[in-house]
């Protein structure tokens, strides 16, 4: 069974309200209990059903909502500091600068719909990209590594920005951890 995360480090944060964070956080631990729910009916369930069809198809969106909130909150920090090391070159390297690359990054966050912003990494060619991922469980390119992840659902910025998606995600850039974004880049 999982546990939810604690992300409580995270209230102060400049640019998010401790109100849209504890709310962030509780629609979190709802996908934590529902996964652990699905988990324990399917096992109870007959394969070959639908209900079994159904339950199965469900559990992907709820562990992957588990998932990329867990990616998400872990790559923010309360103090951002700009990238450095192997992630800010290879960044440099595809998209000419880190500026050119946030540019290219903010435009798919900036994209109307509800869903993430991933900057993935395919260990297999080397190759990073700014990805859309519309719901939870459709959009993922397989076999990448999430790096870095923005949430651009509707409840990770309305209460504080109402409409102002843009605001948010330049309150999102001044709380990235780019430490743990290097990590993960390094470990992929």
């Amino acid at each position: 069974m999982y546990e939810p995360k604690k992300f409580d480090h995270l209230l102060g944060t400049p640019g998010f309200s401790d109100e849209l964070l504890k709310n962030h956080f509780a629609l979190y631990e709802g996908y934590v209990k529902n996964t652990n729910l699905l988990i324990d009916l399917l096992t109870t369930k007959e394969p070959n059903t639908p209900a079994y069809a159904e339950l199965q198809r469900r559990f992907g969106w709820e562990f992957n909502g588990m998932r990329l909130h867990e990616l998400y909150f872990g790559n923010m920090t309360t103090v951002s500091r700009v990238p450095e090391g192997t992630i800010k070159d290879k960044l440099s390297s595809i998209y000419g600068s880190i500026e050119e690359w946030k540019k290219n990054f903010m435009a798919v966050g900036a994209m109307r719909g509800i869903g993430w912003t991933i900057l993935s990494f395919d260990k297999q060619n080397g190759e990073l990209f700014n990805i859309w991922i519309n719901e939870h469980d459709g959009g993922y390119l397989a076999g990448t590594t999430p790096l870095l992840v923005m949430d651009v659902f509707e409840h990770a910025f309305m209460l504080d920005y109402g409409l102002k998606r843009a605001d948010y995600m330049e309150a999102f850039f001044k709380a990235i951890d780019w430490q743990e974004v290097e990590k993960r880049y390094a470990s992929s």
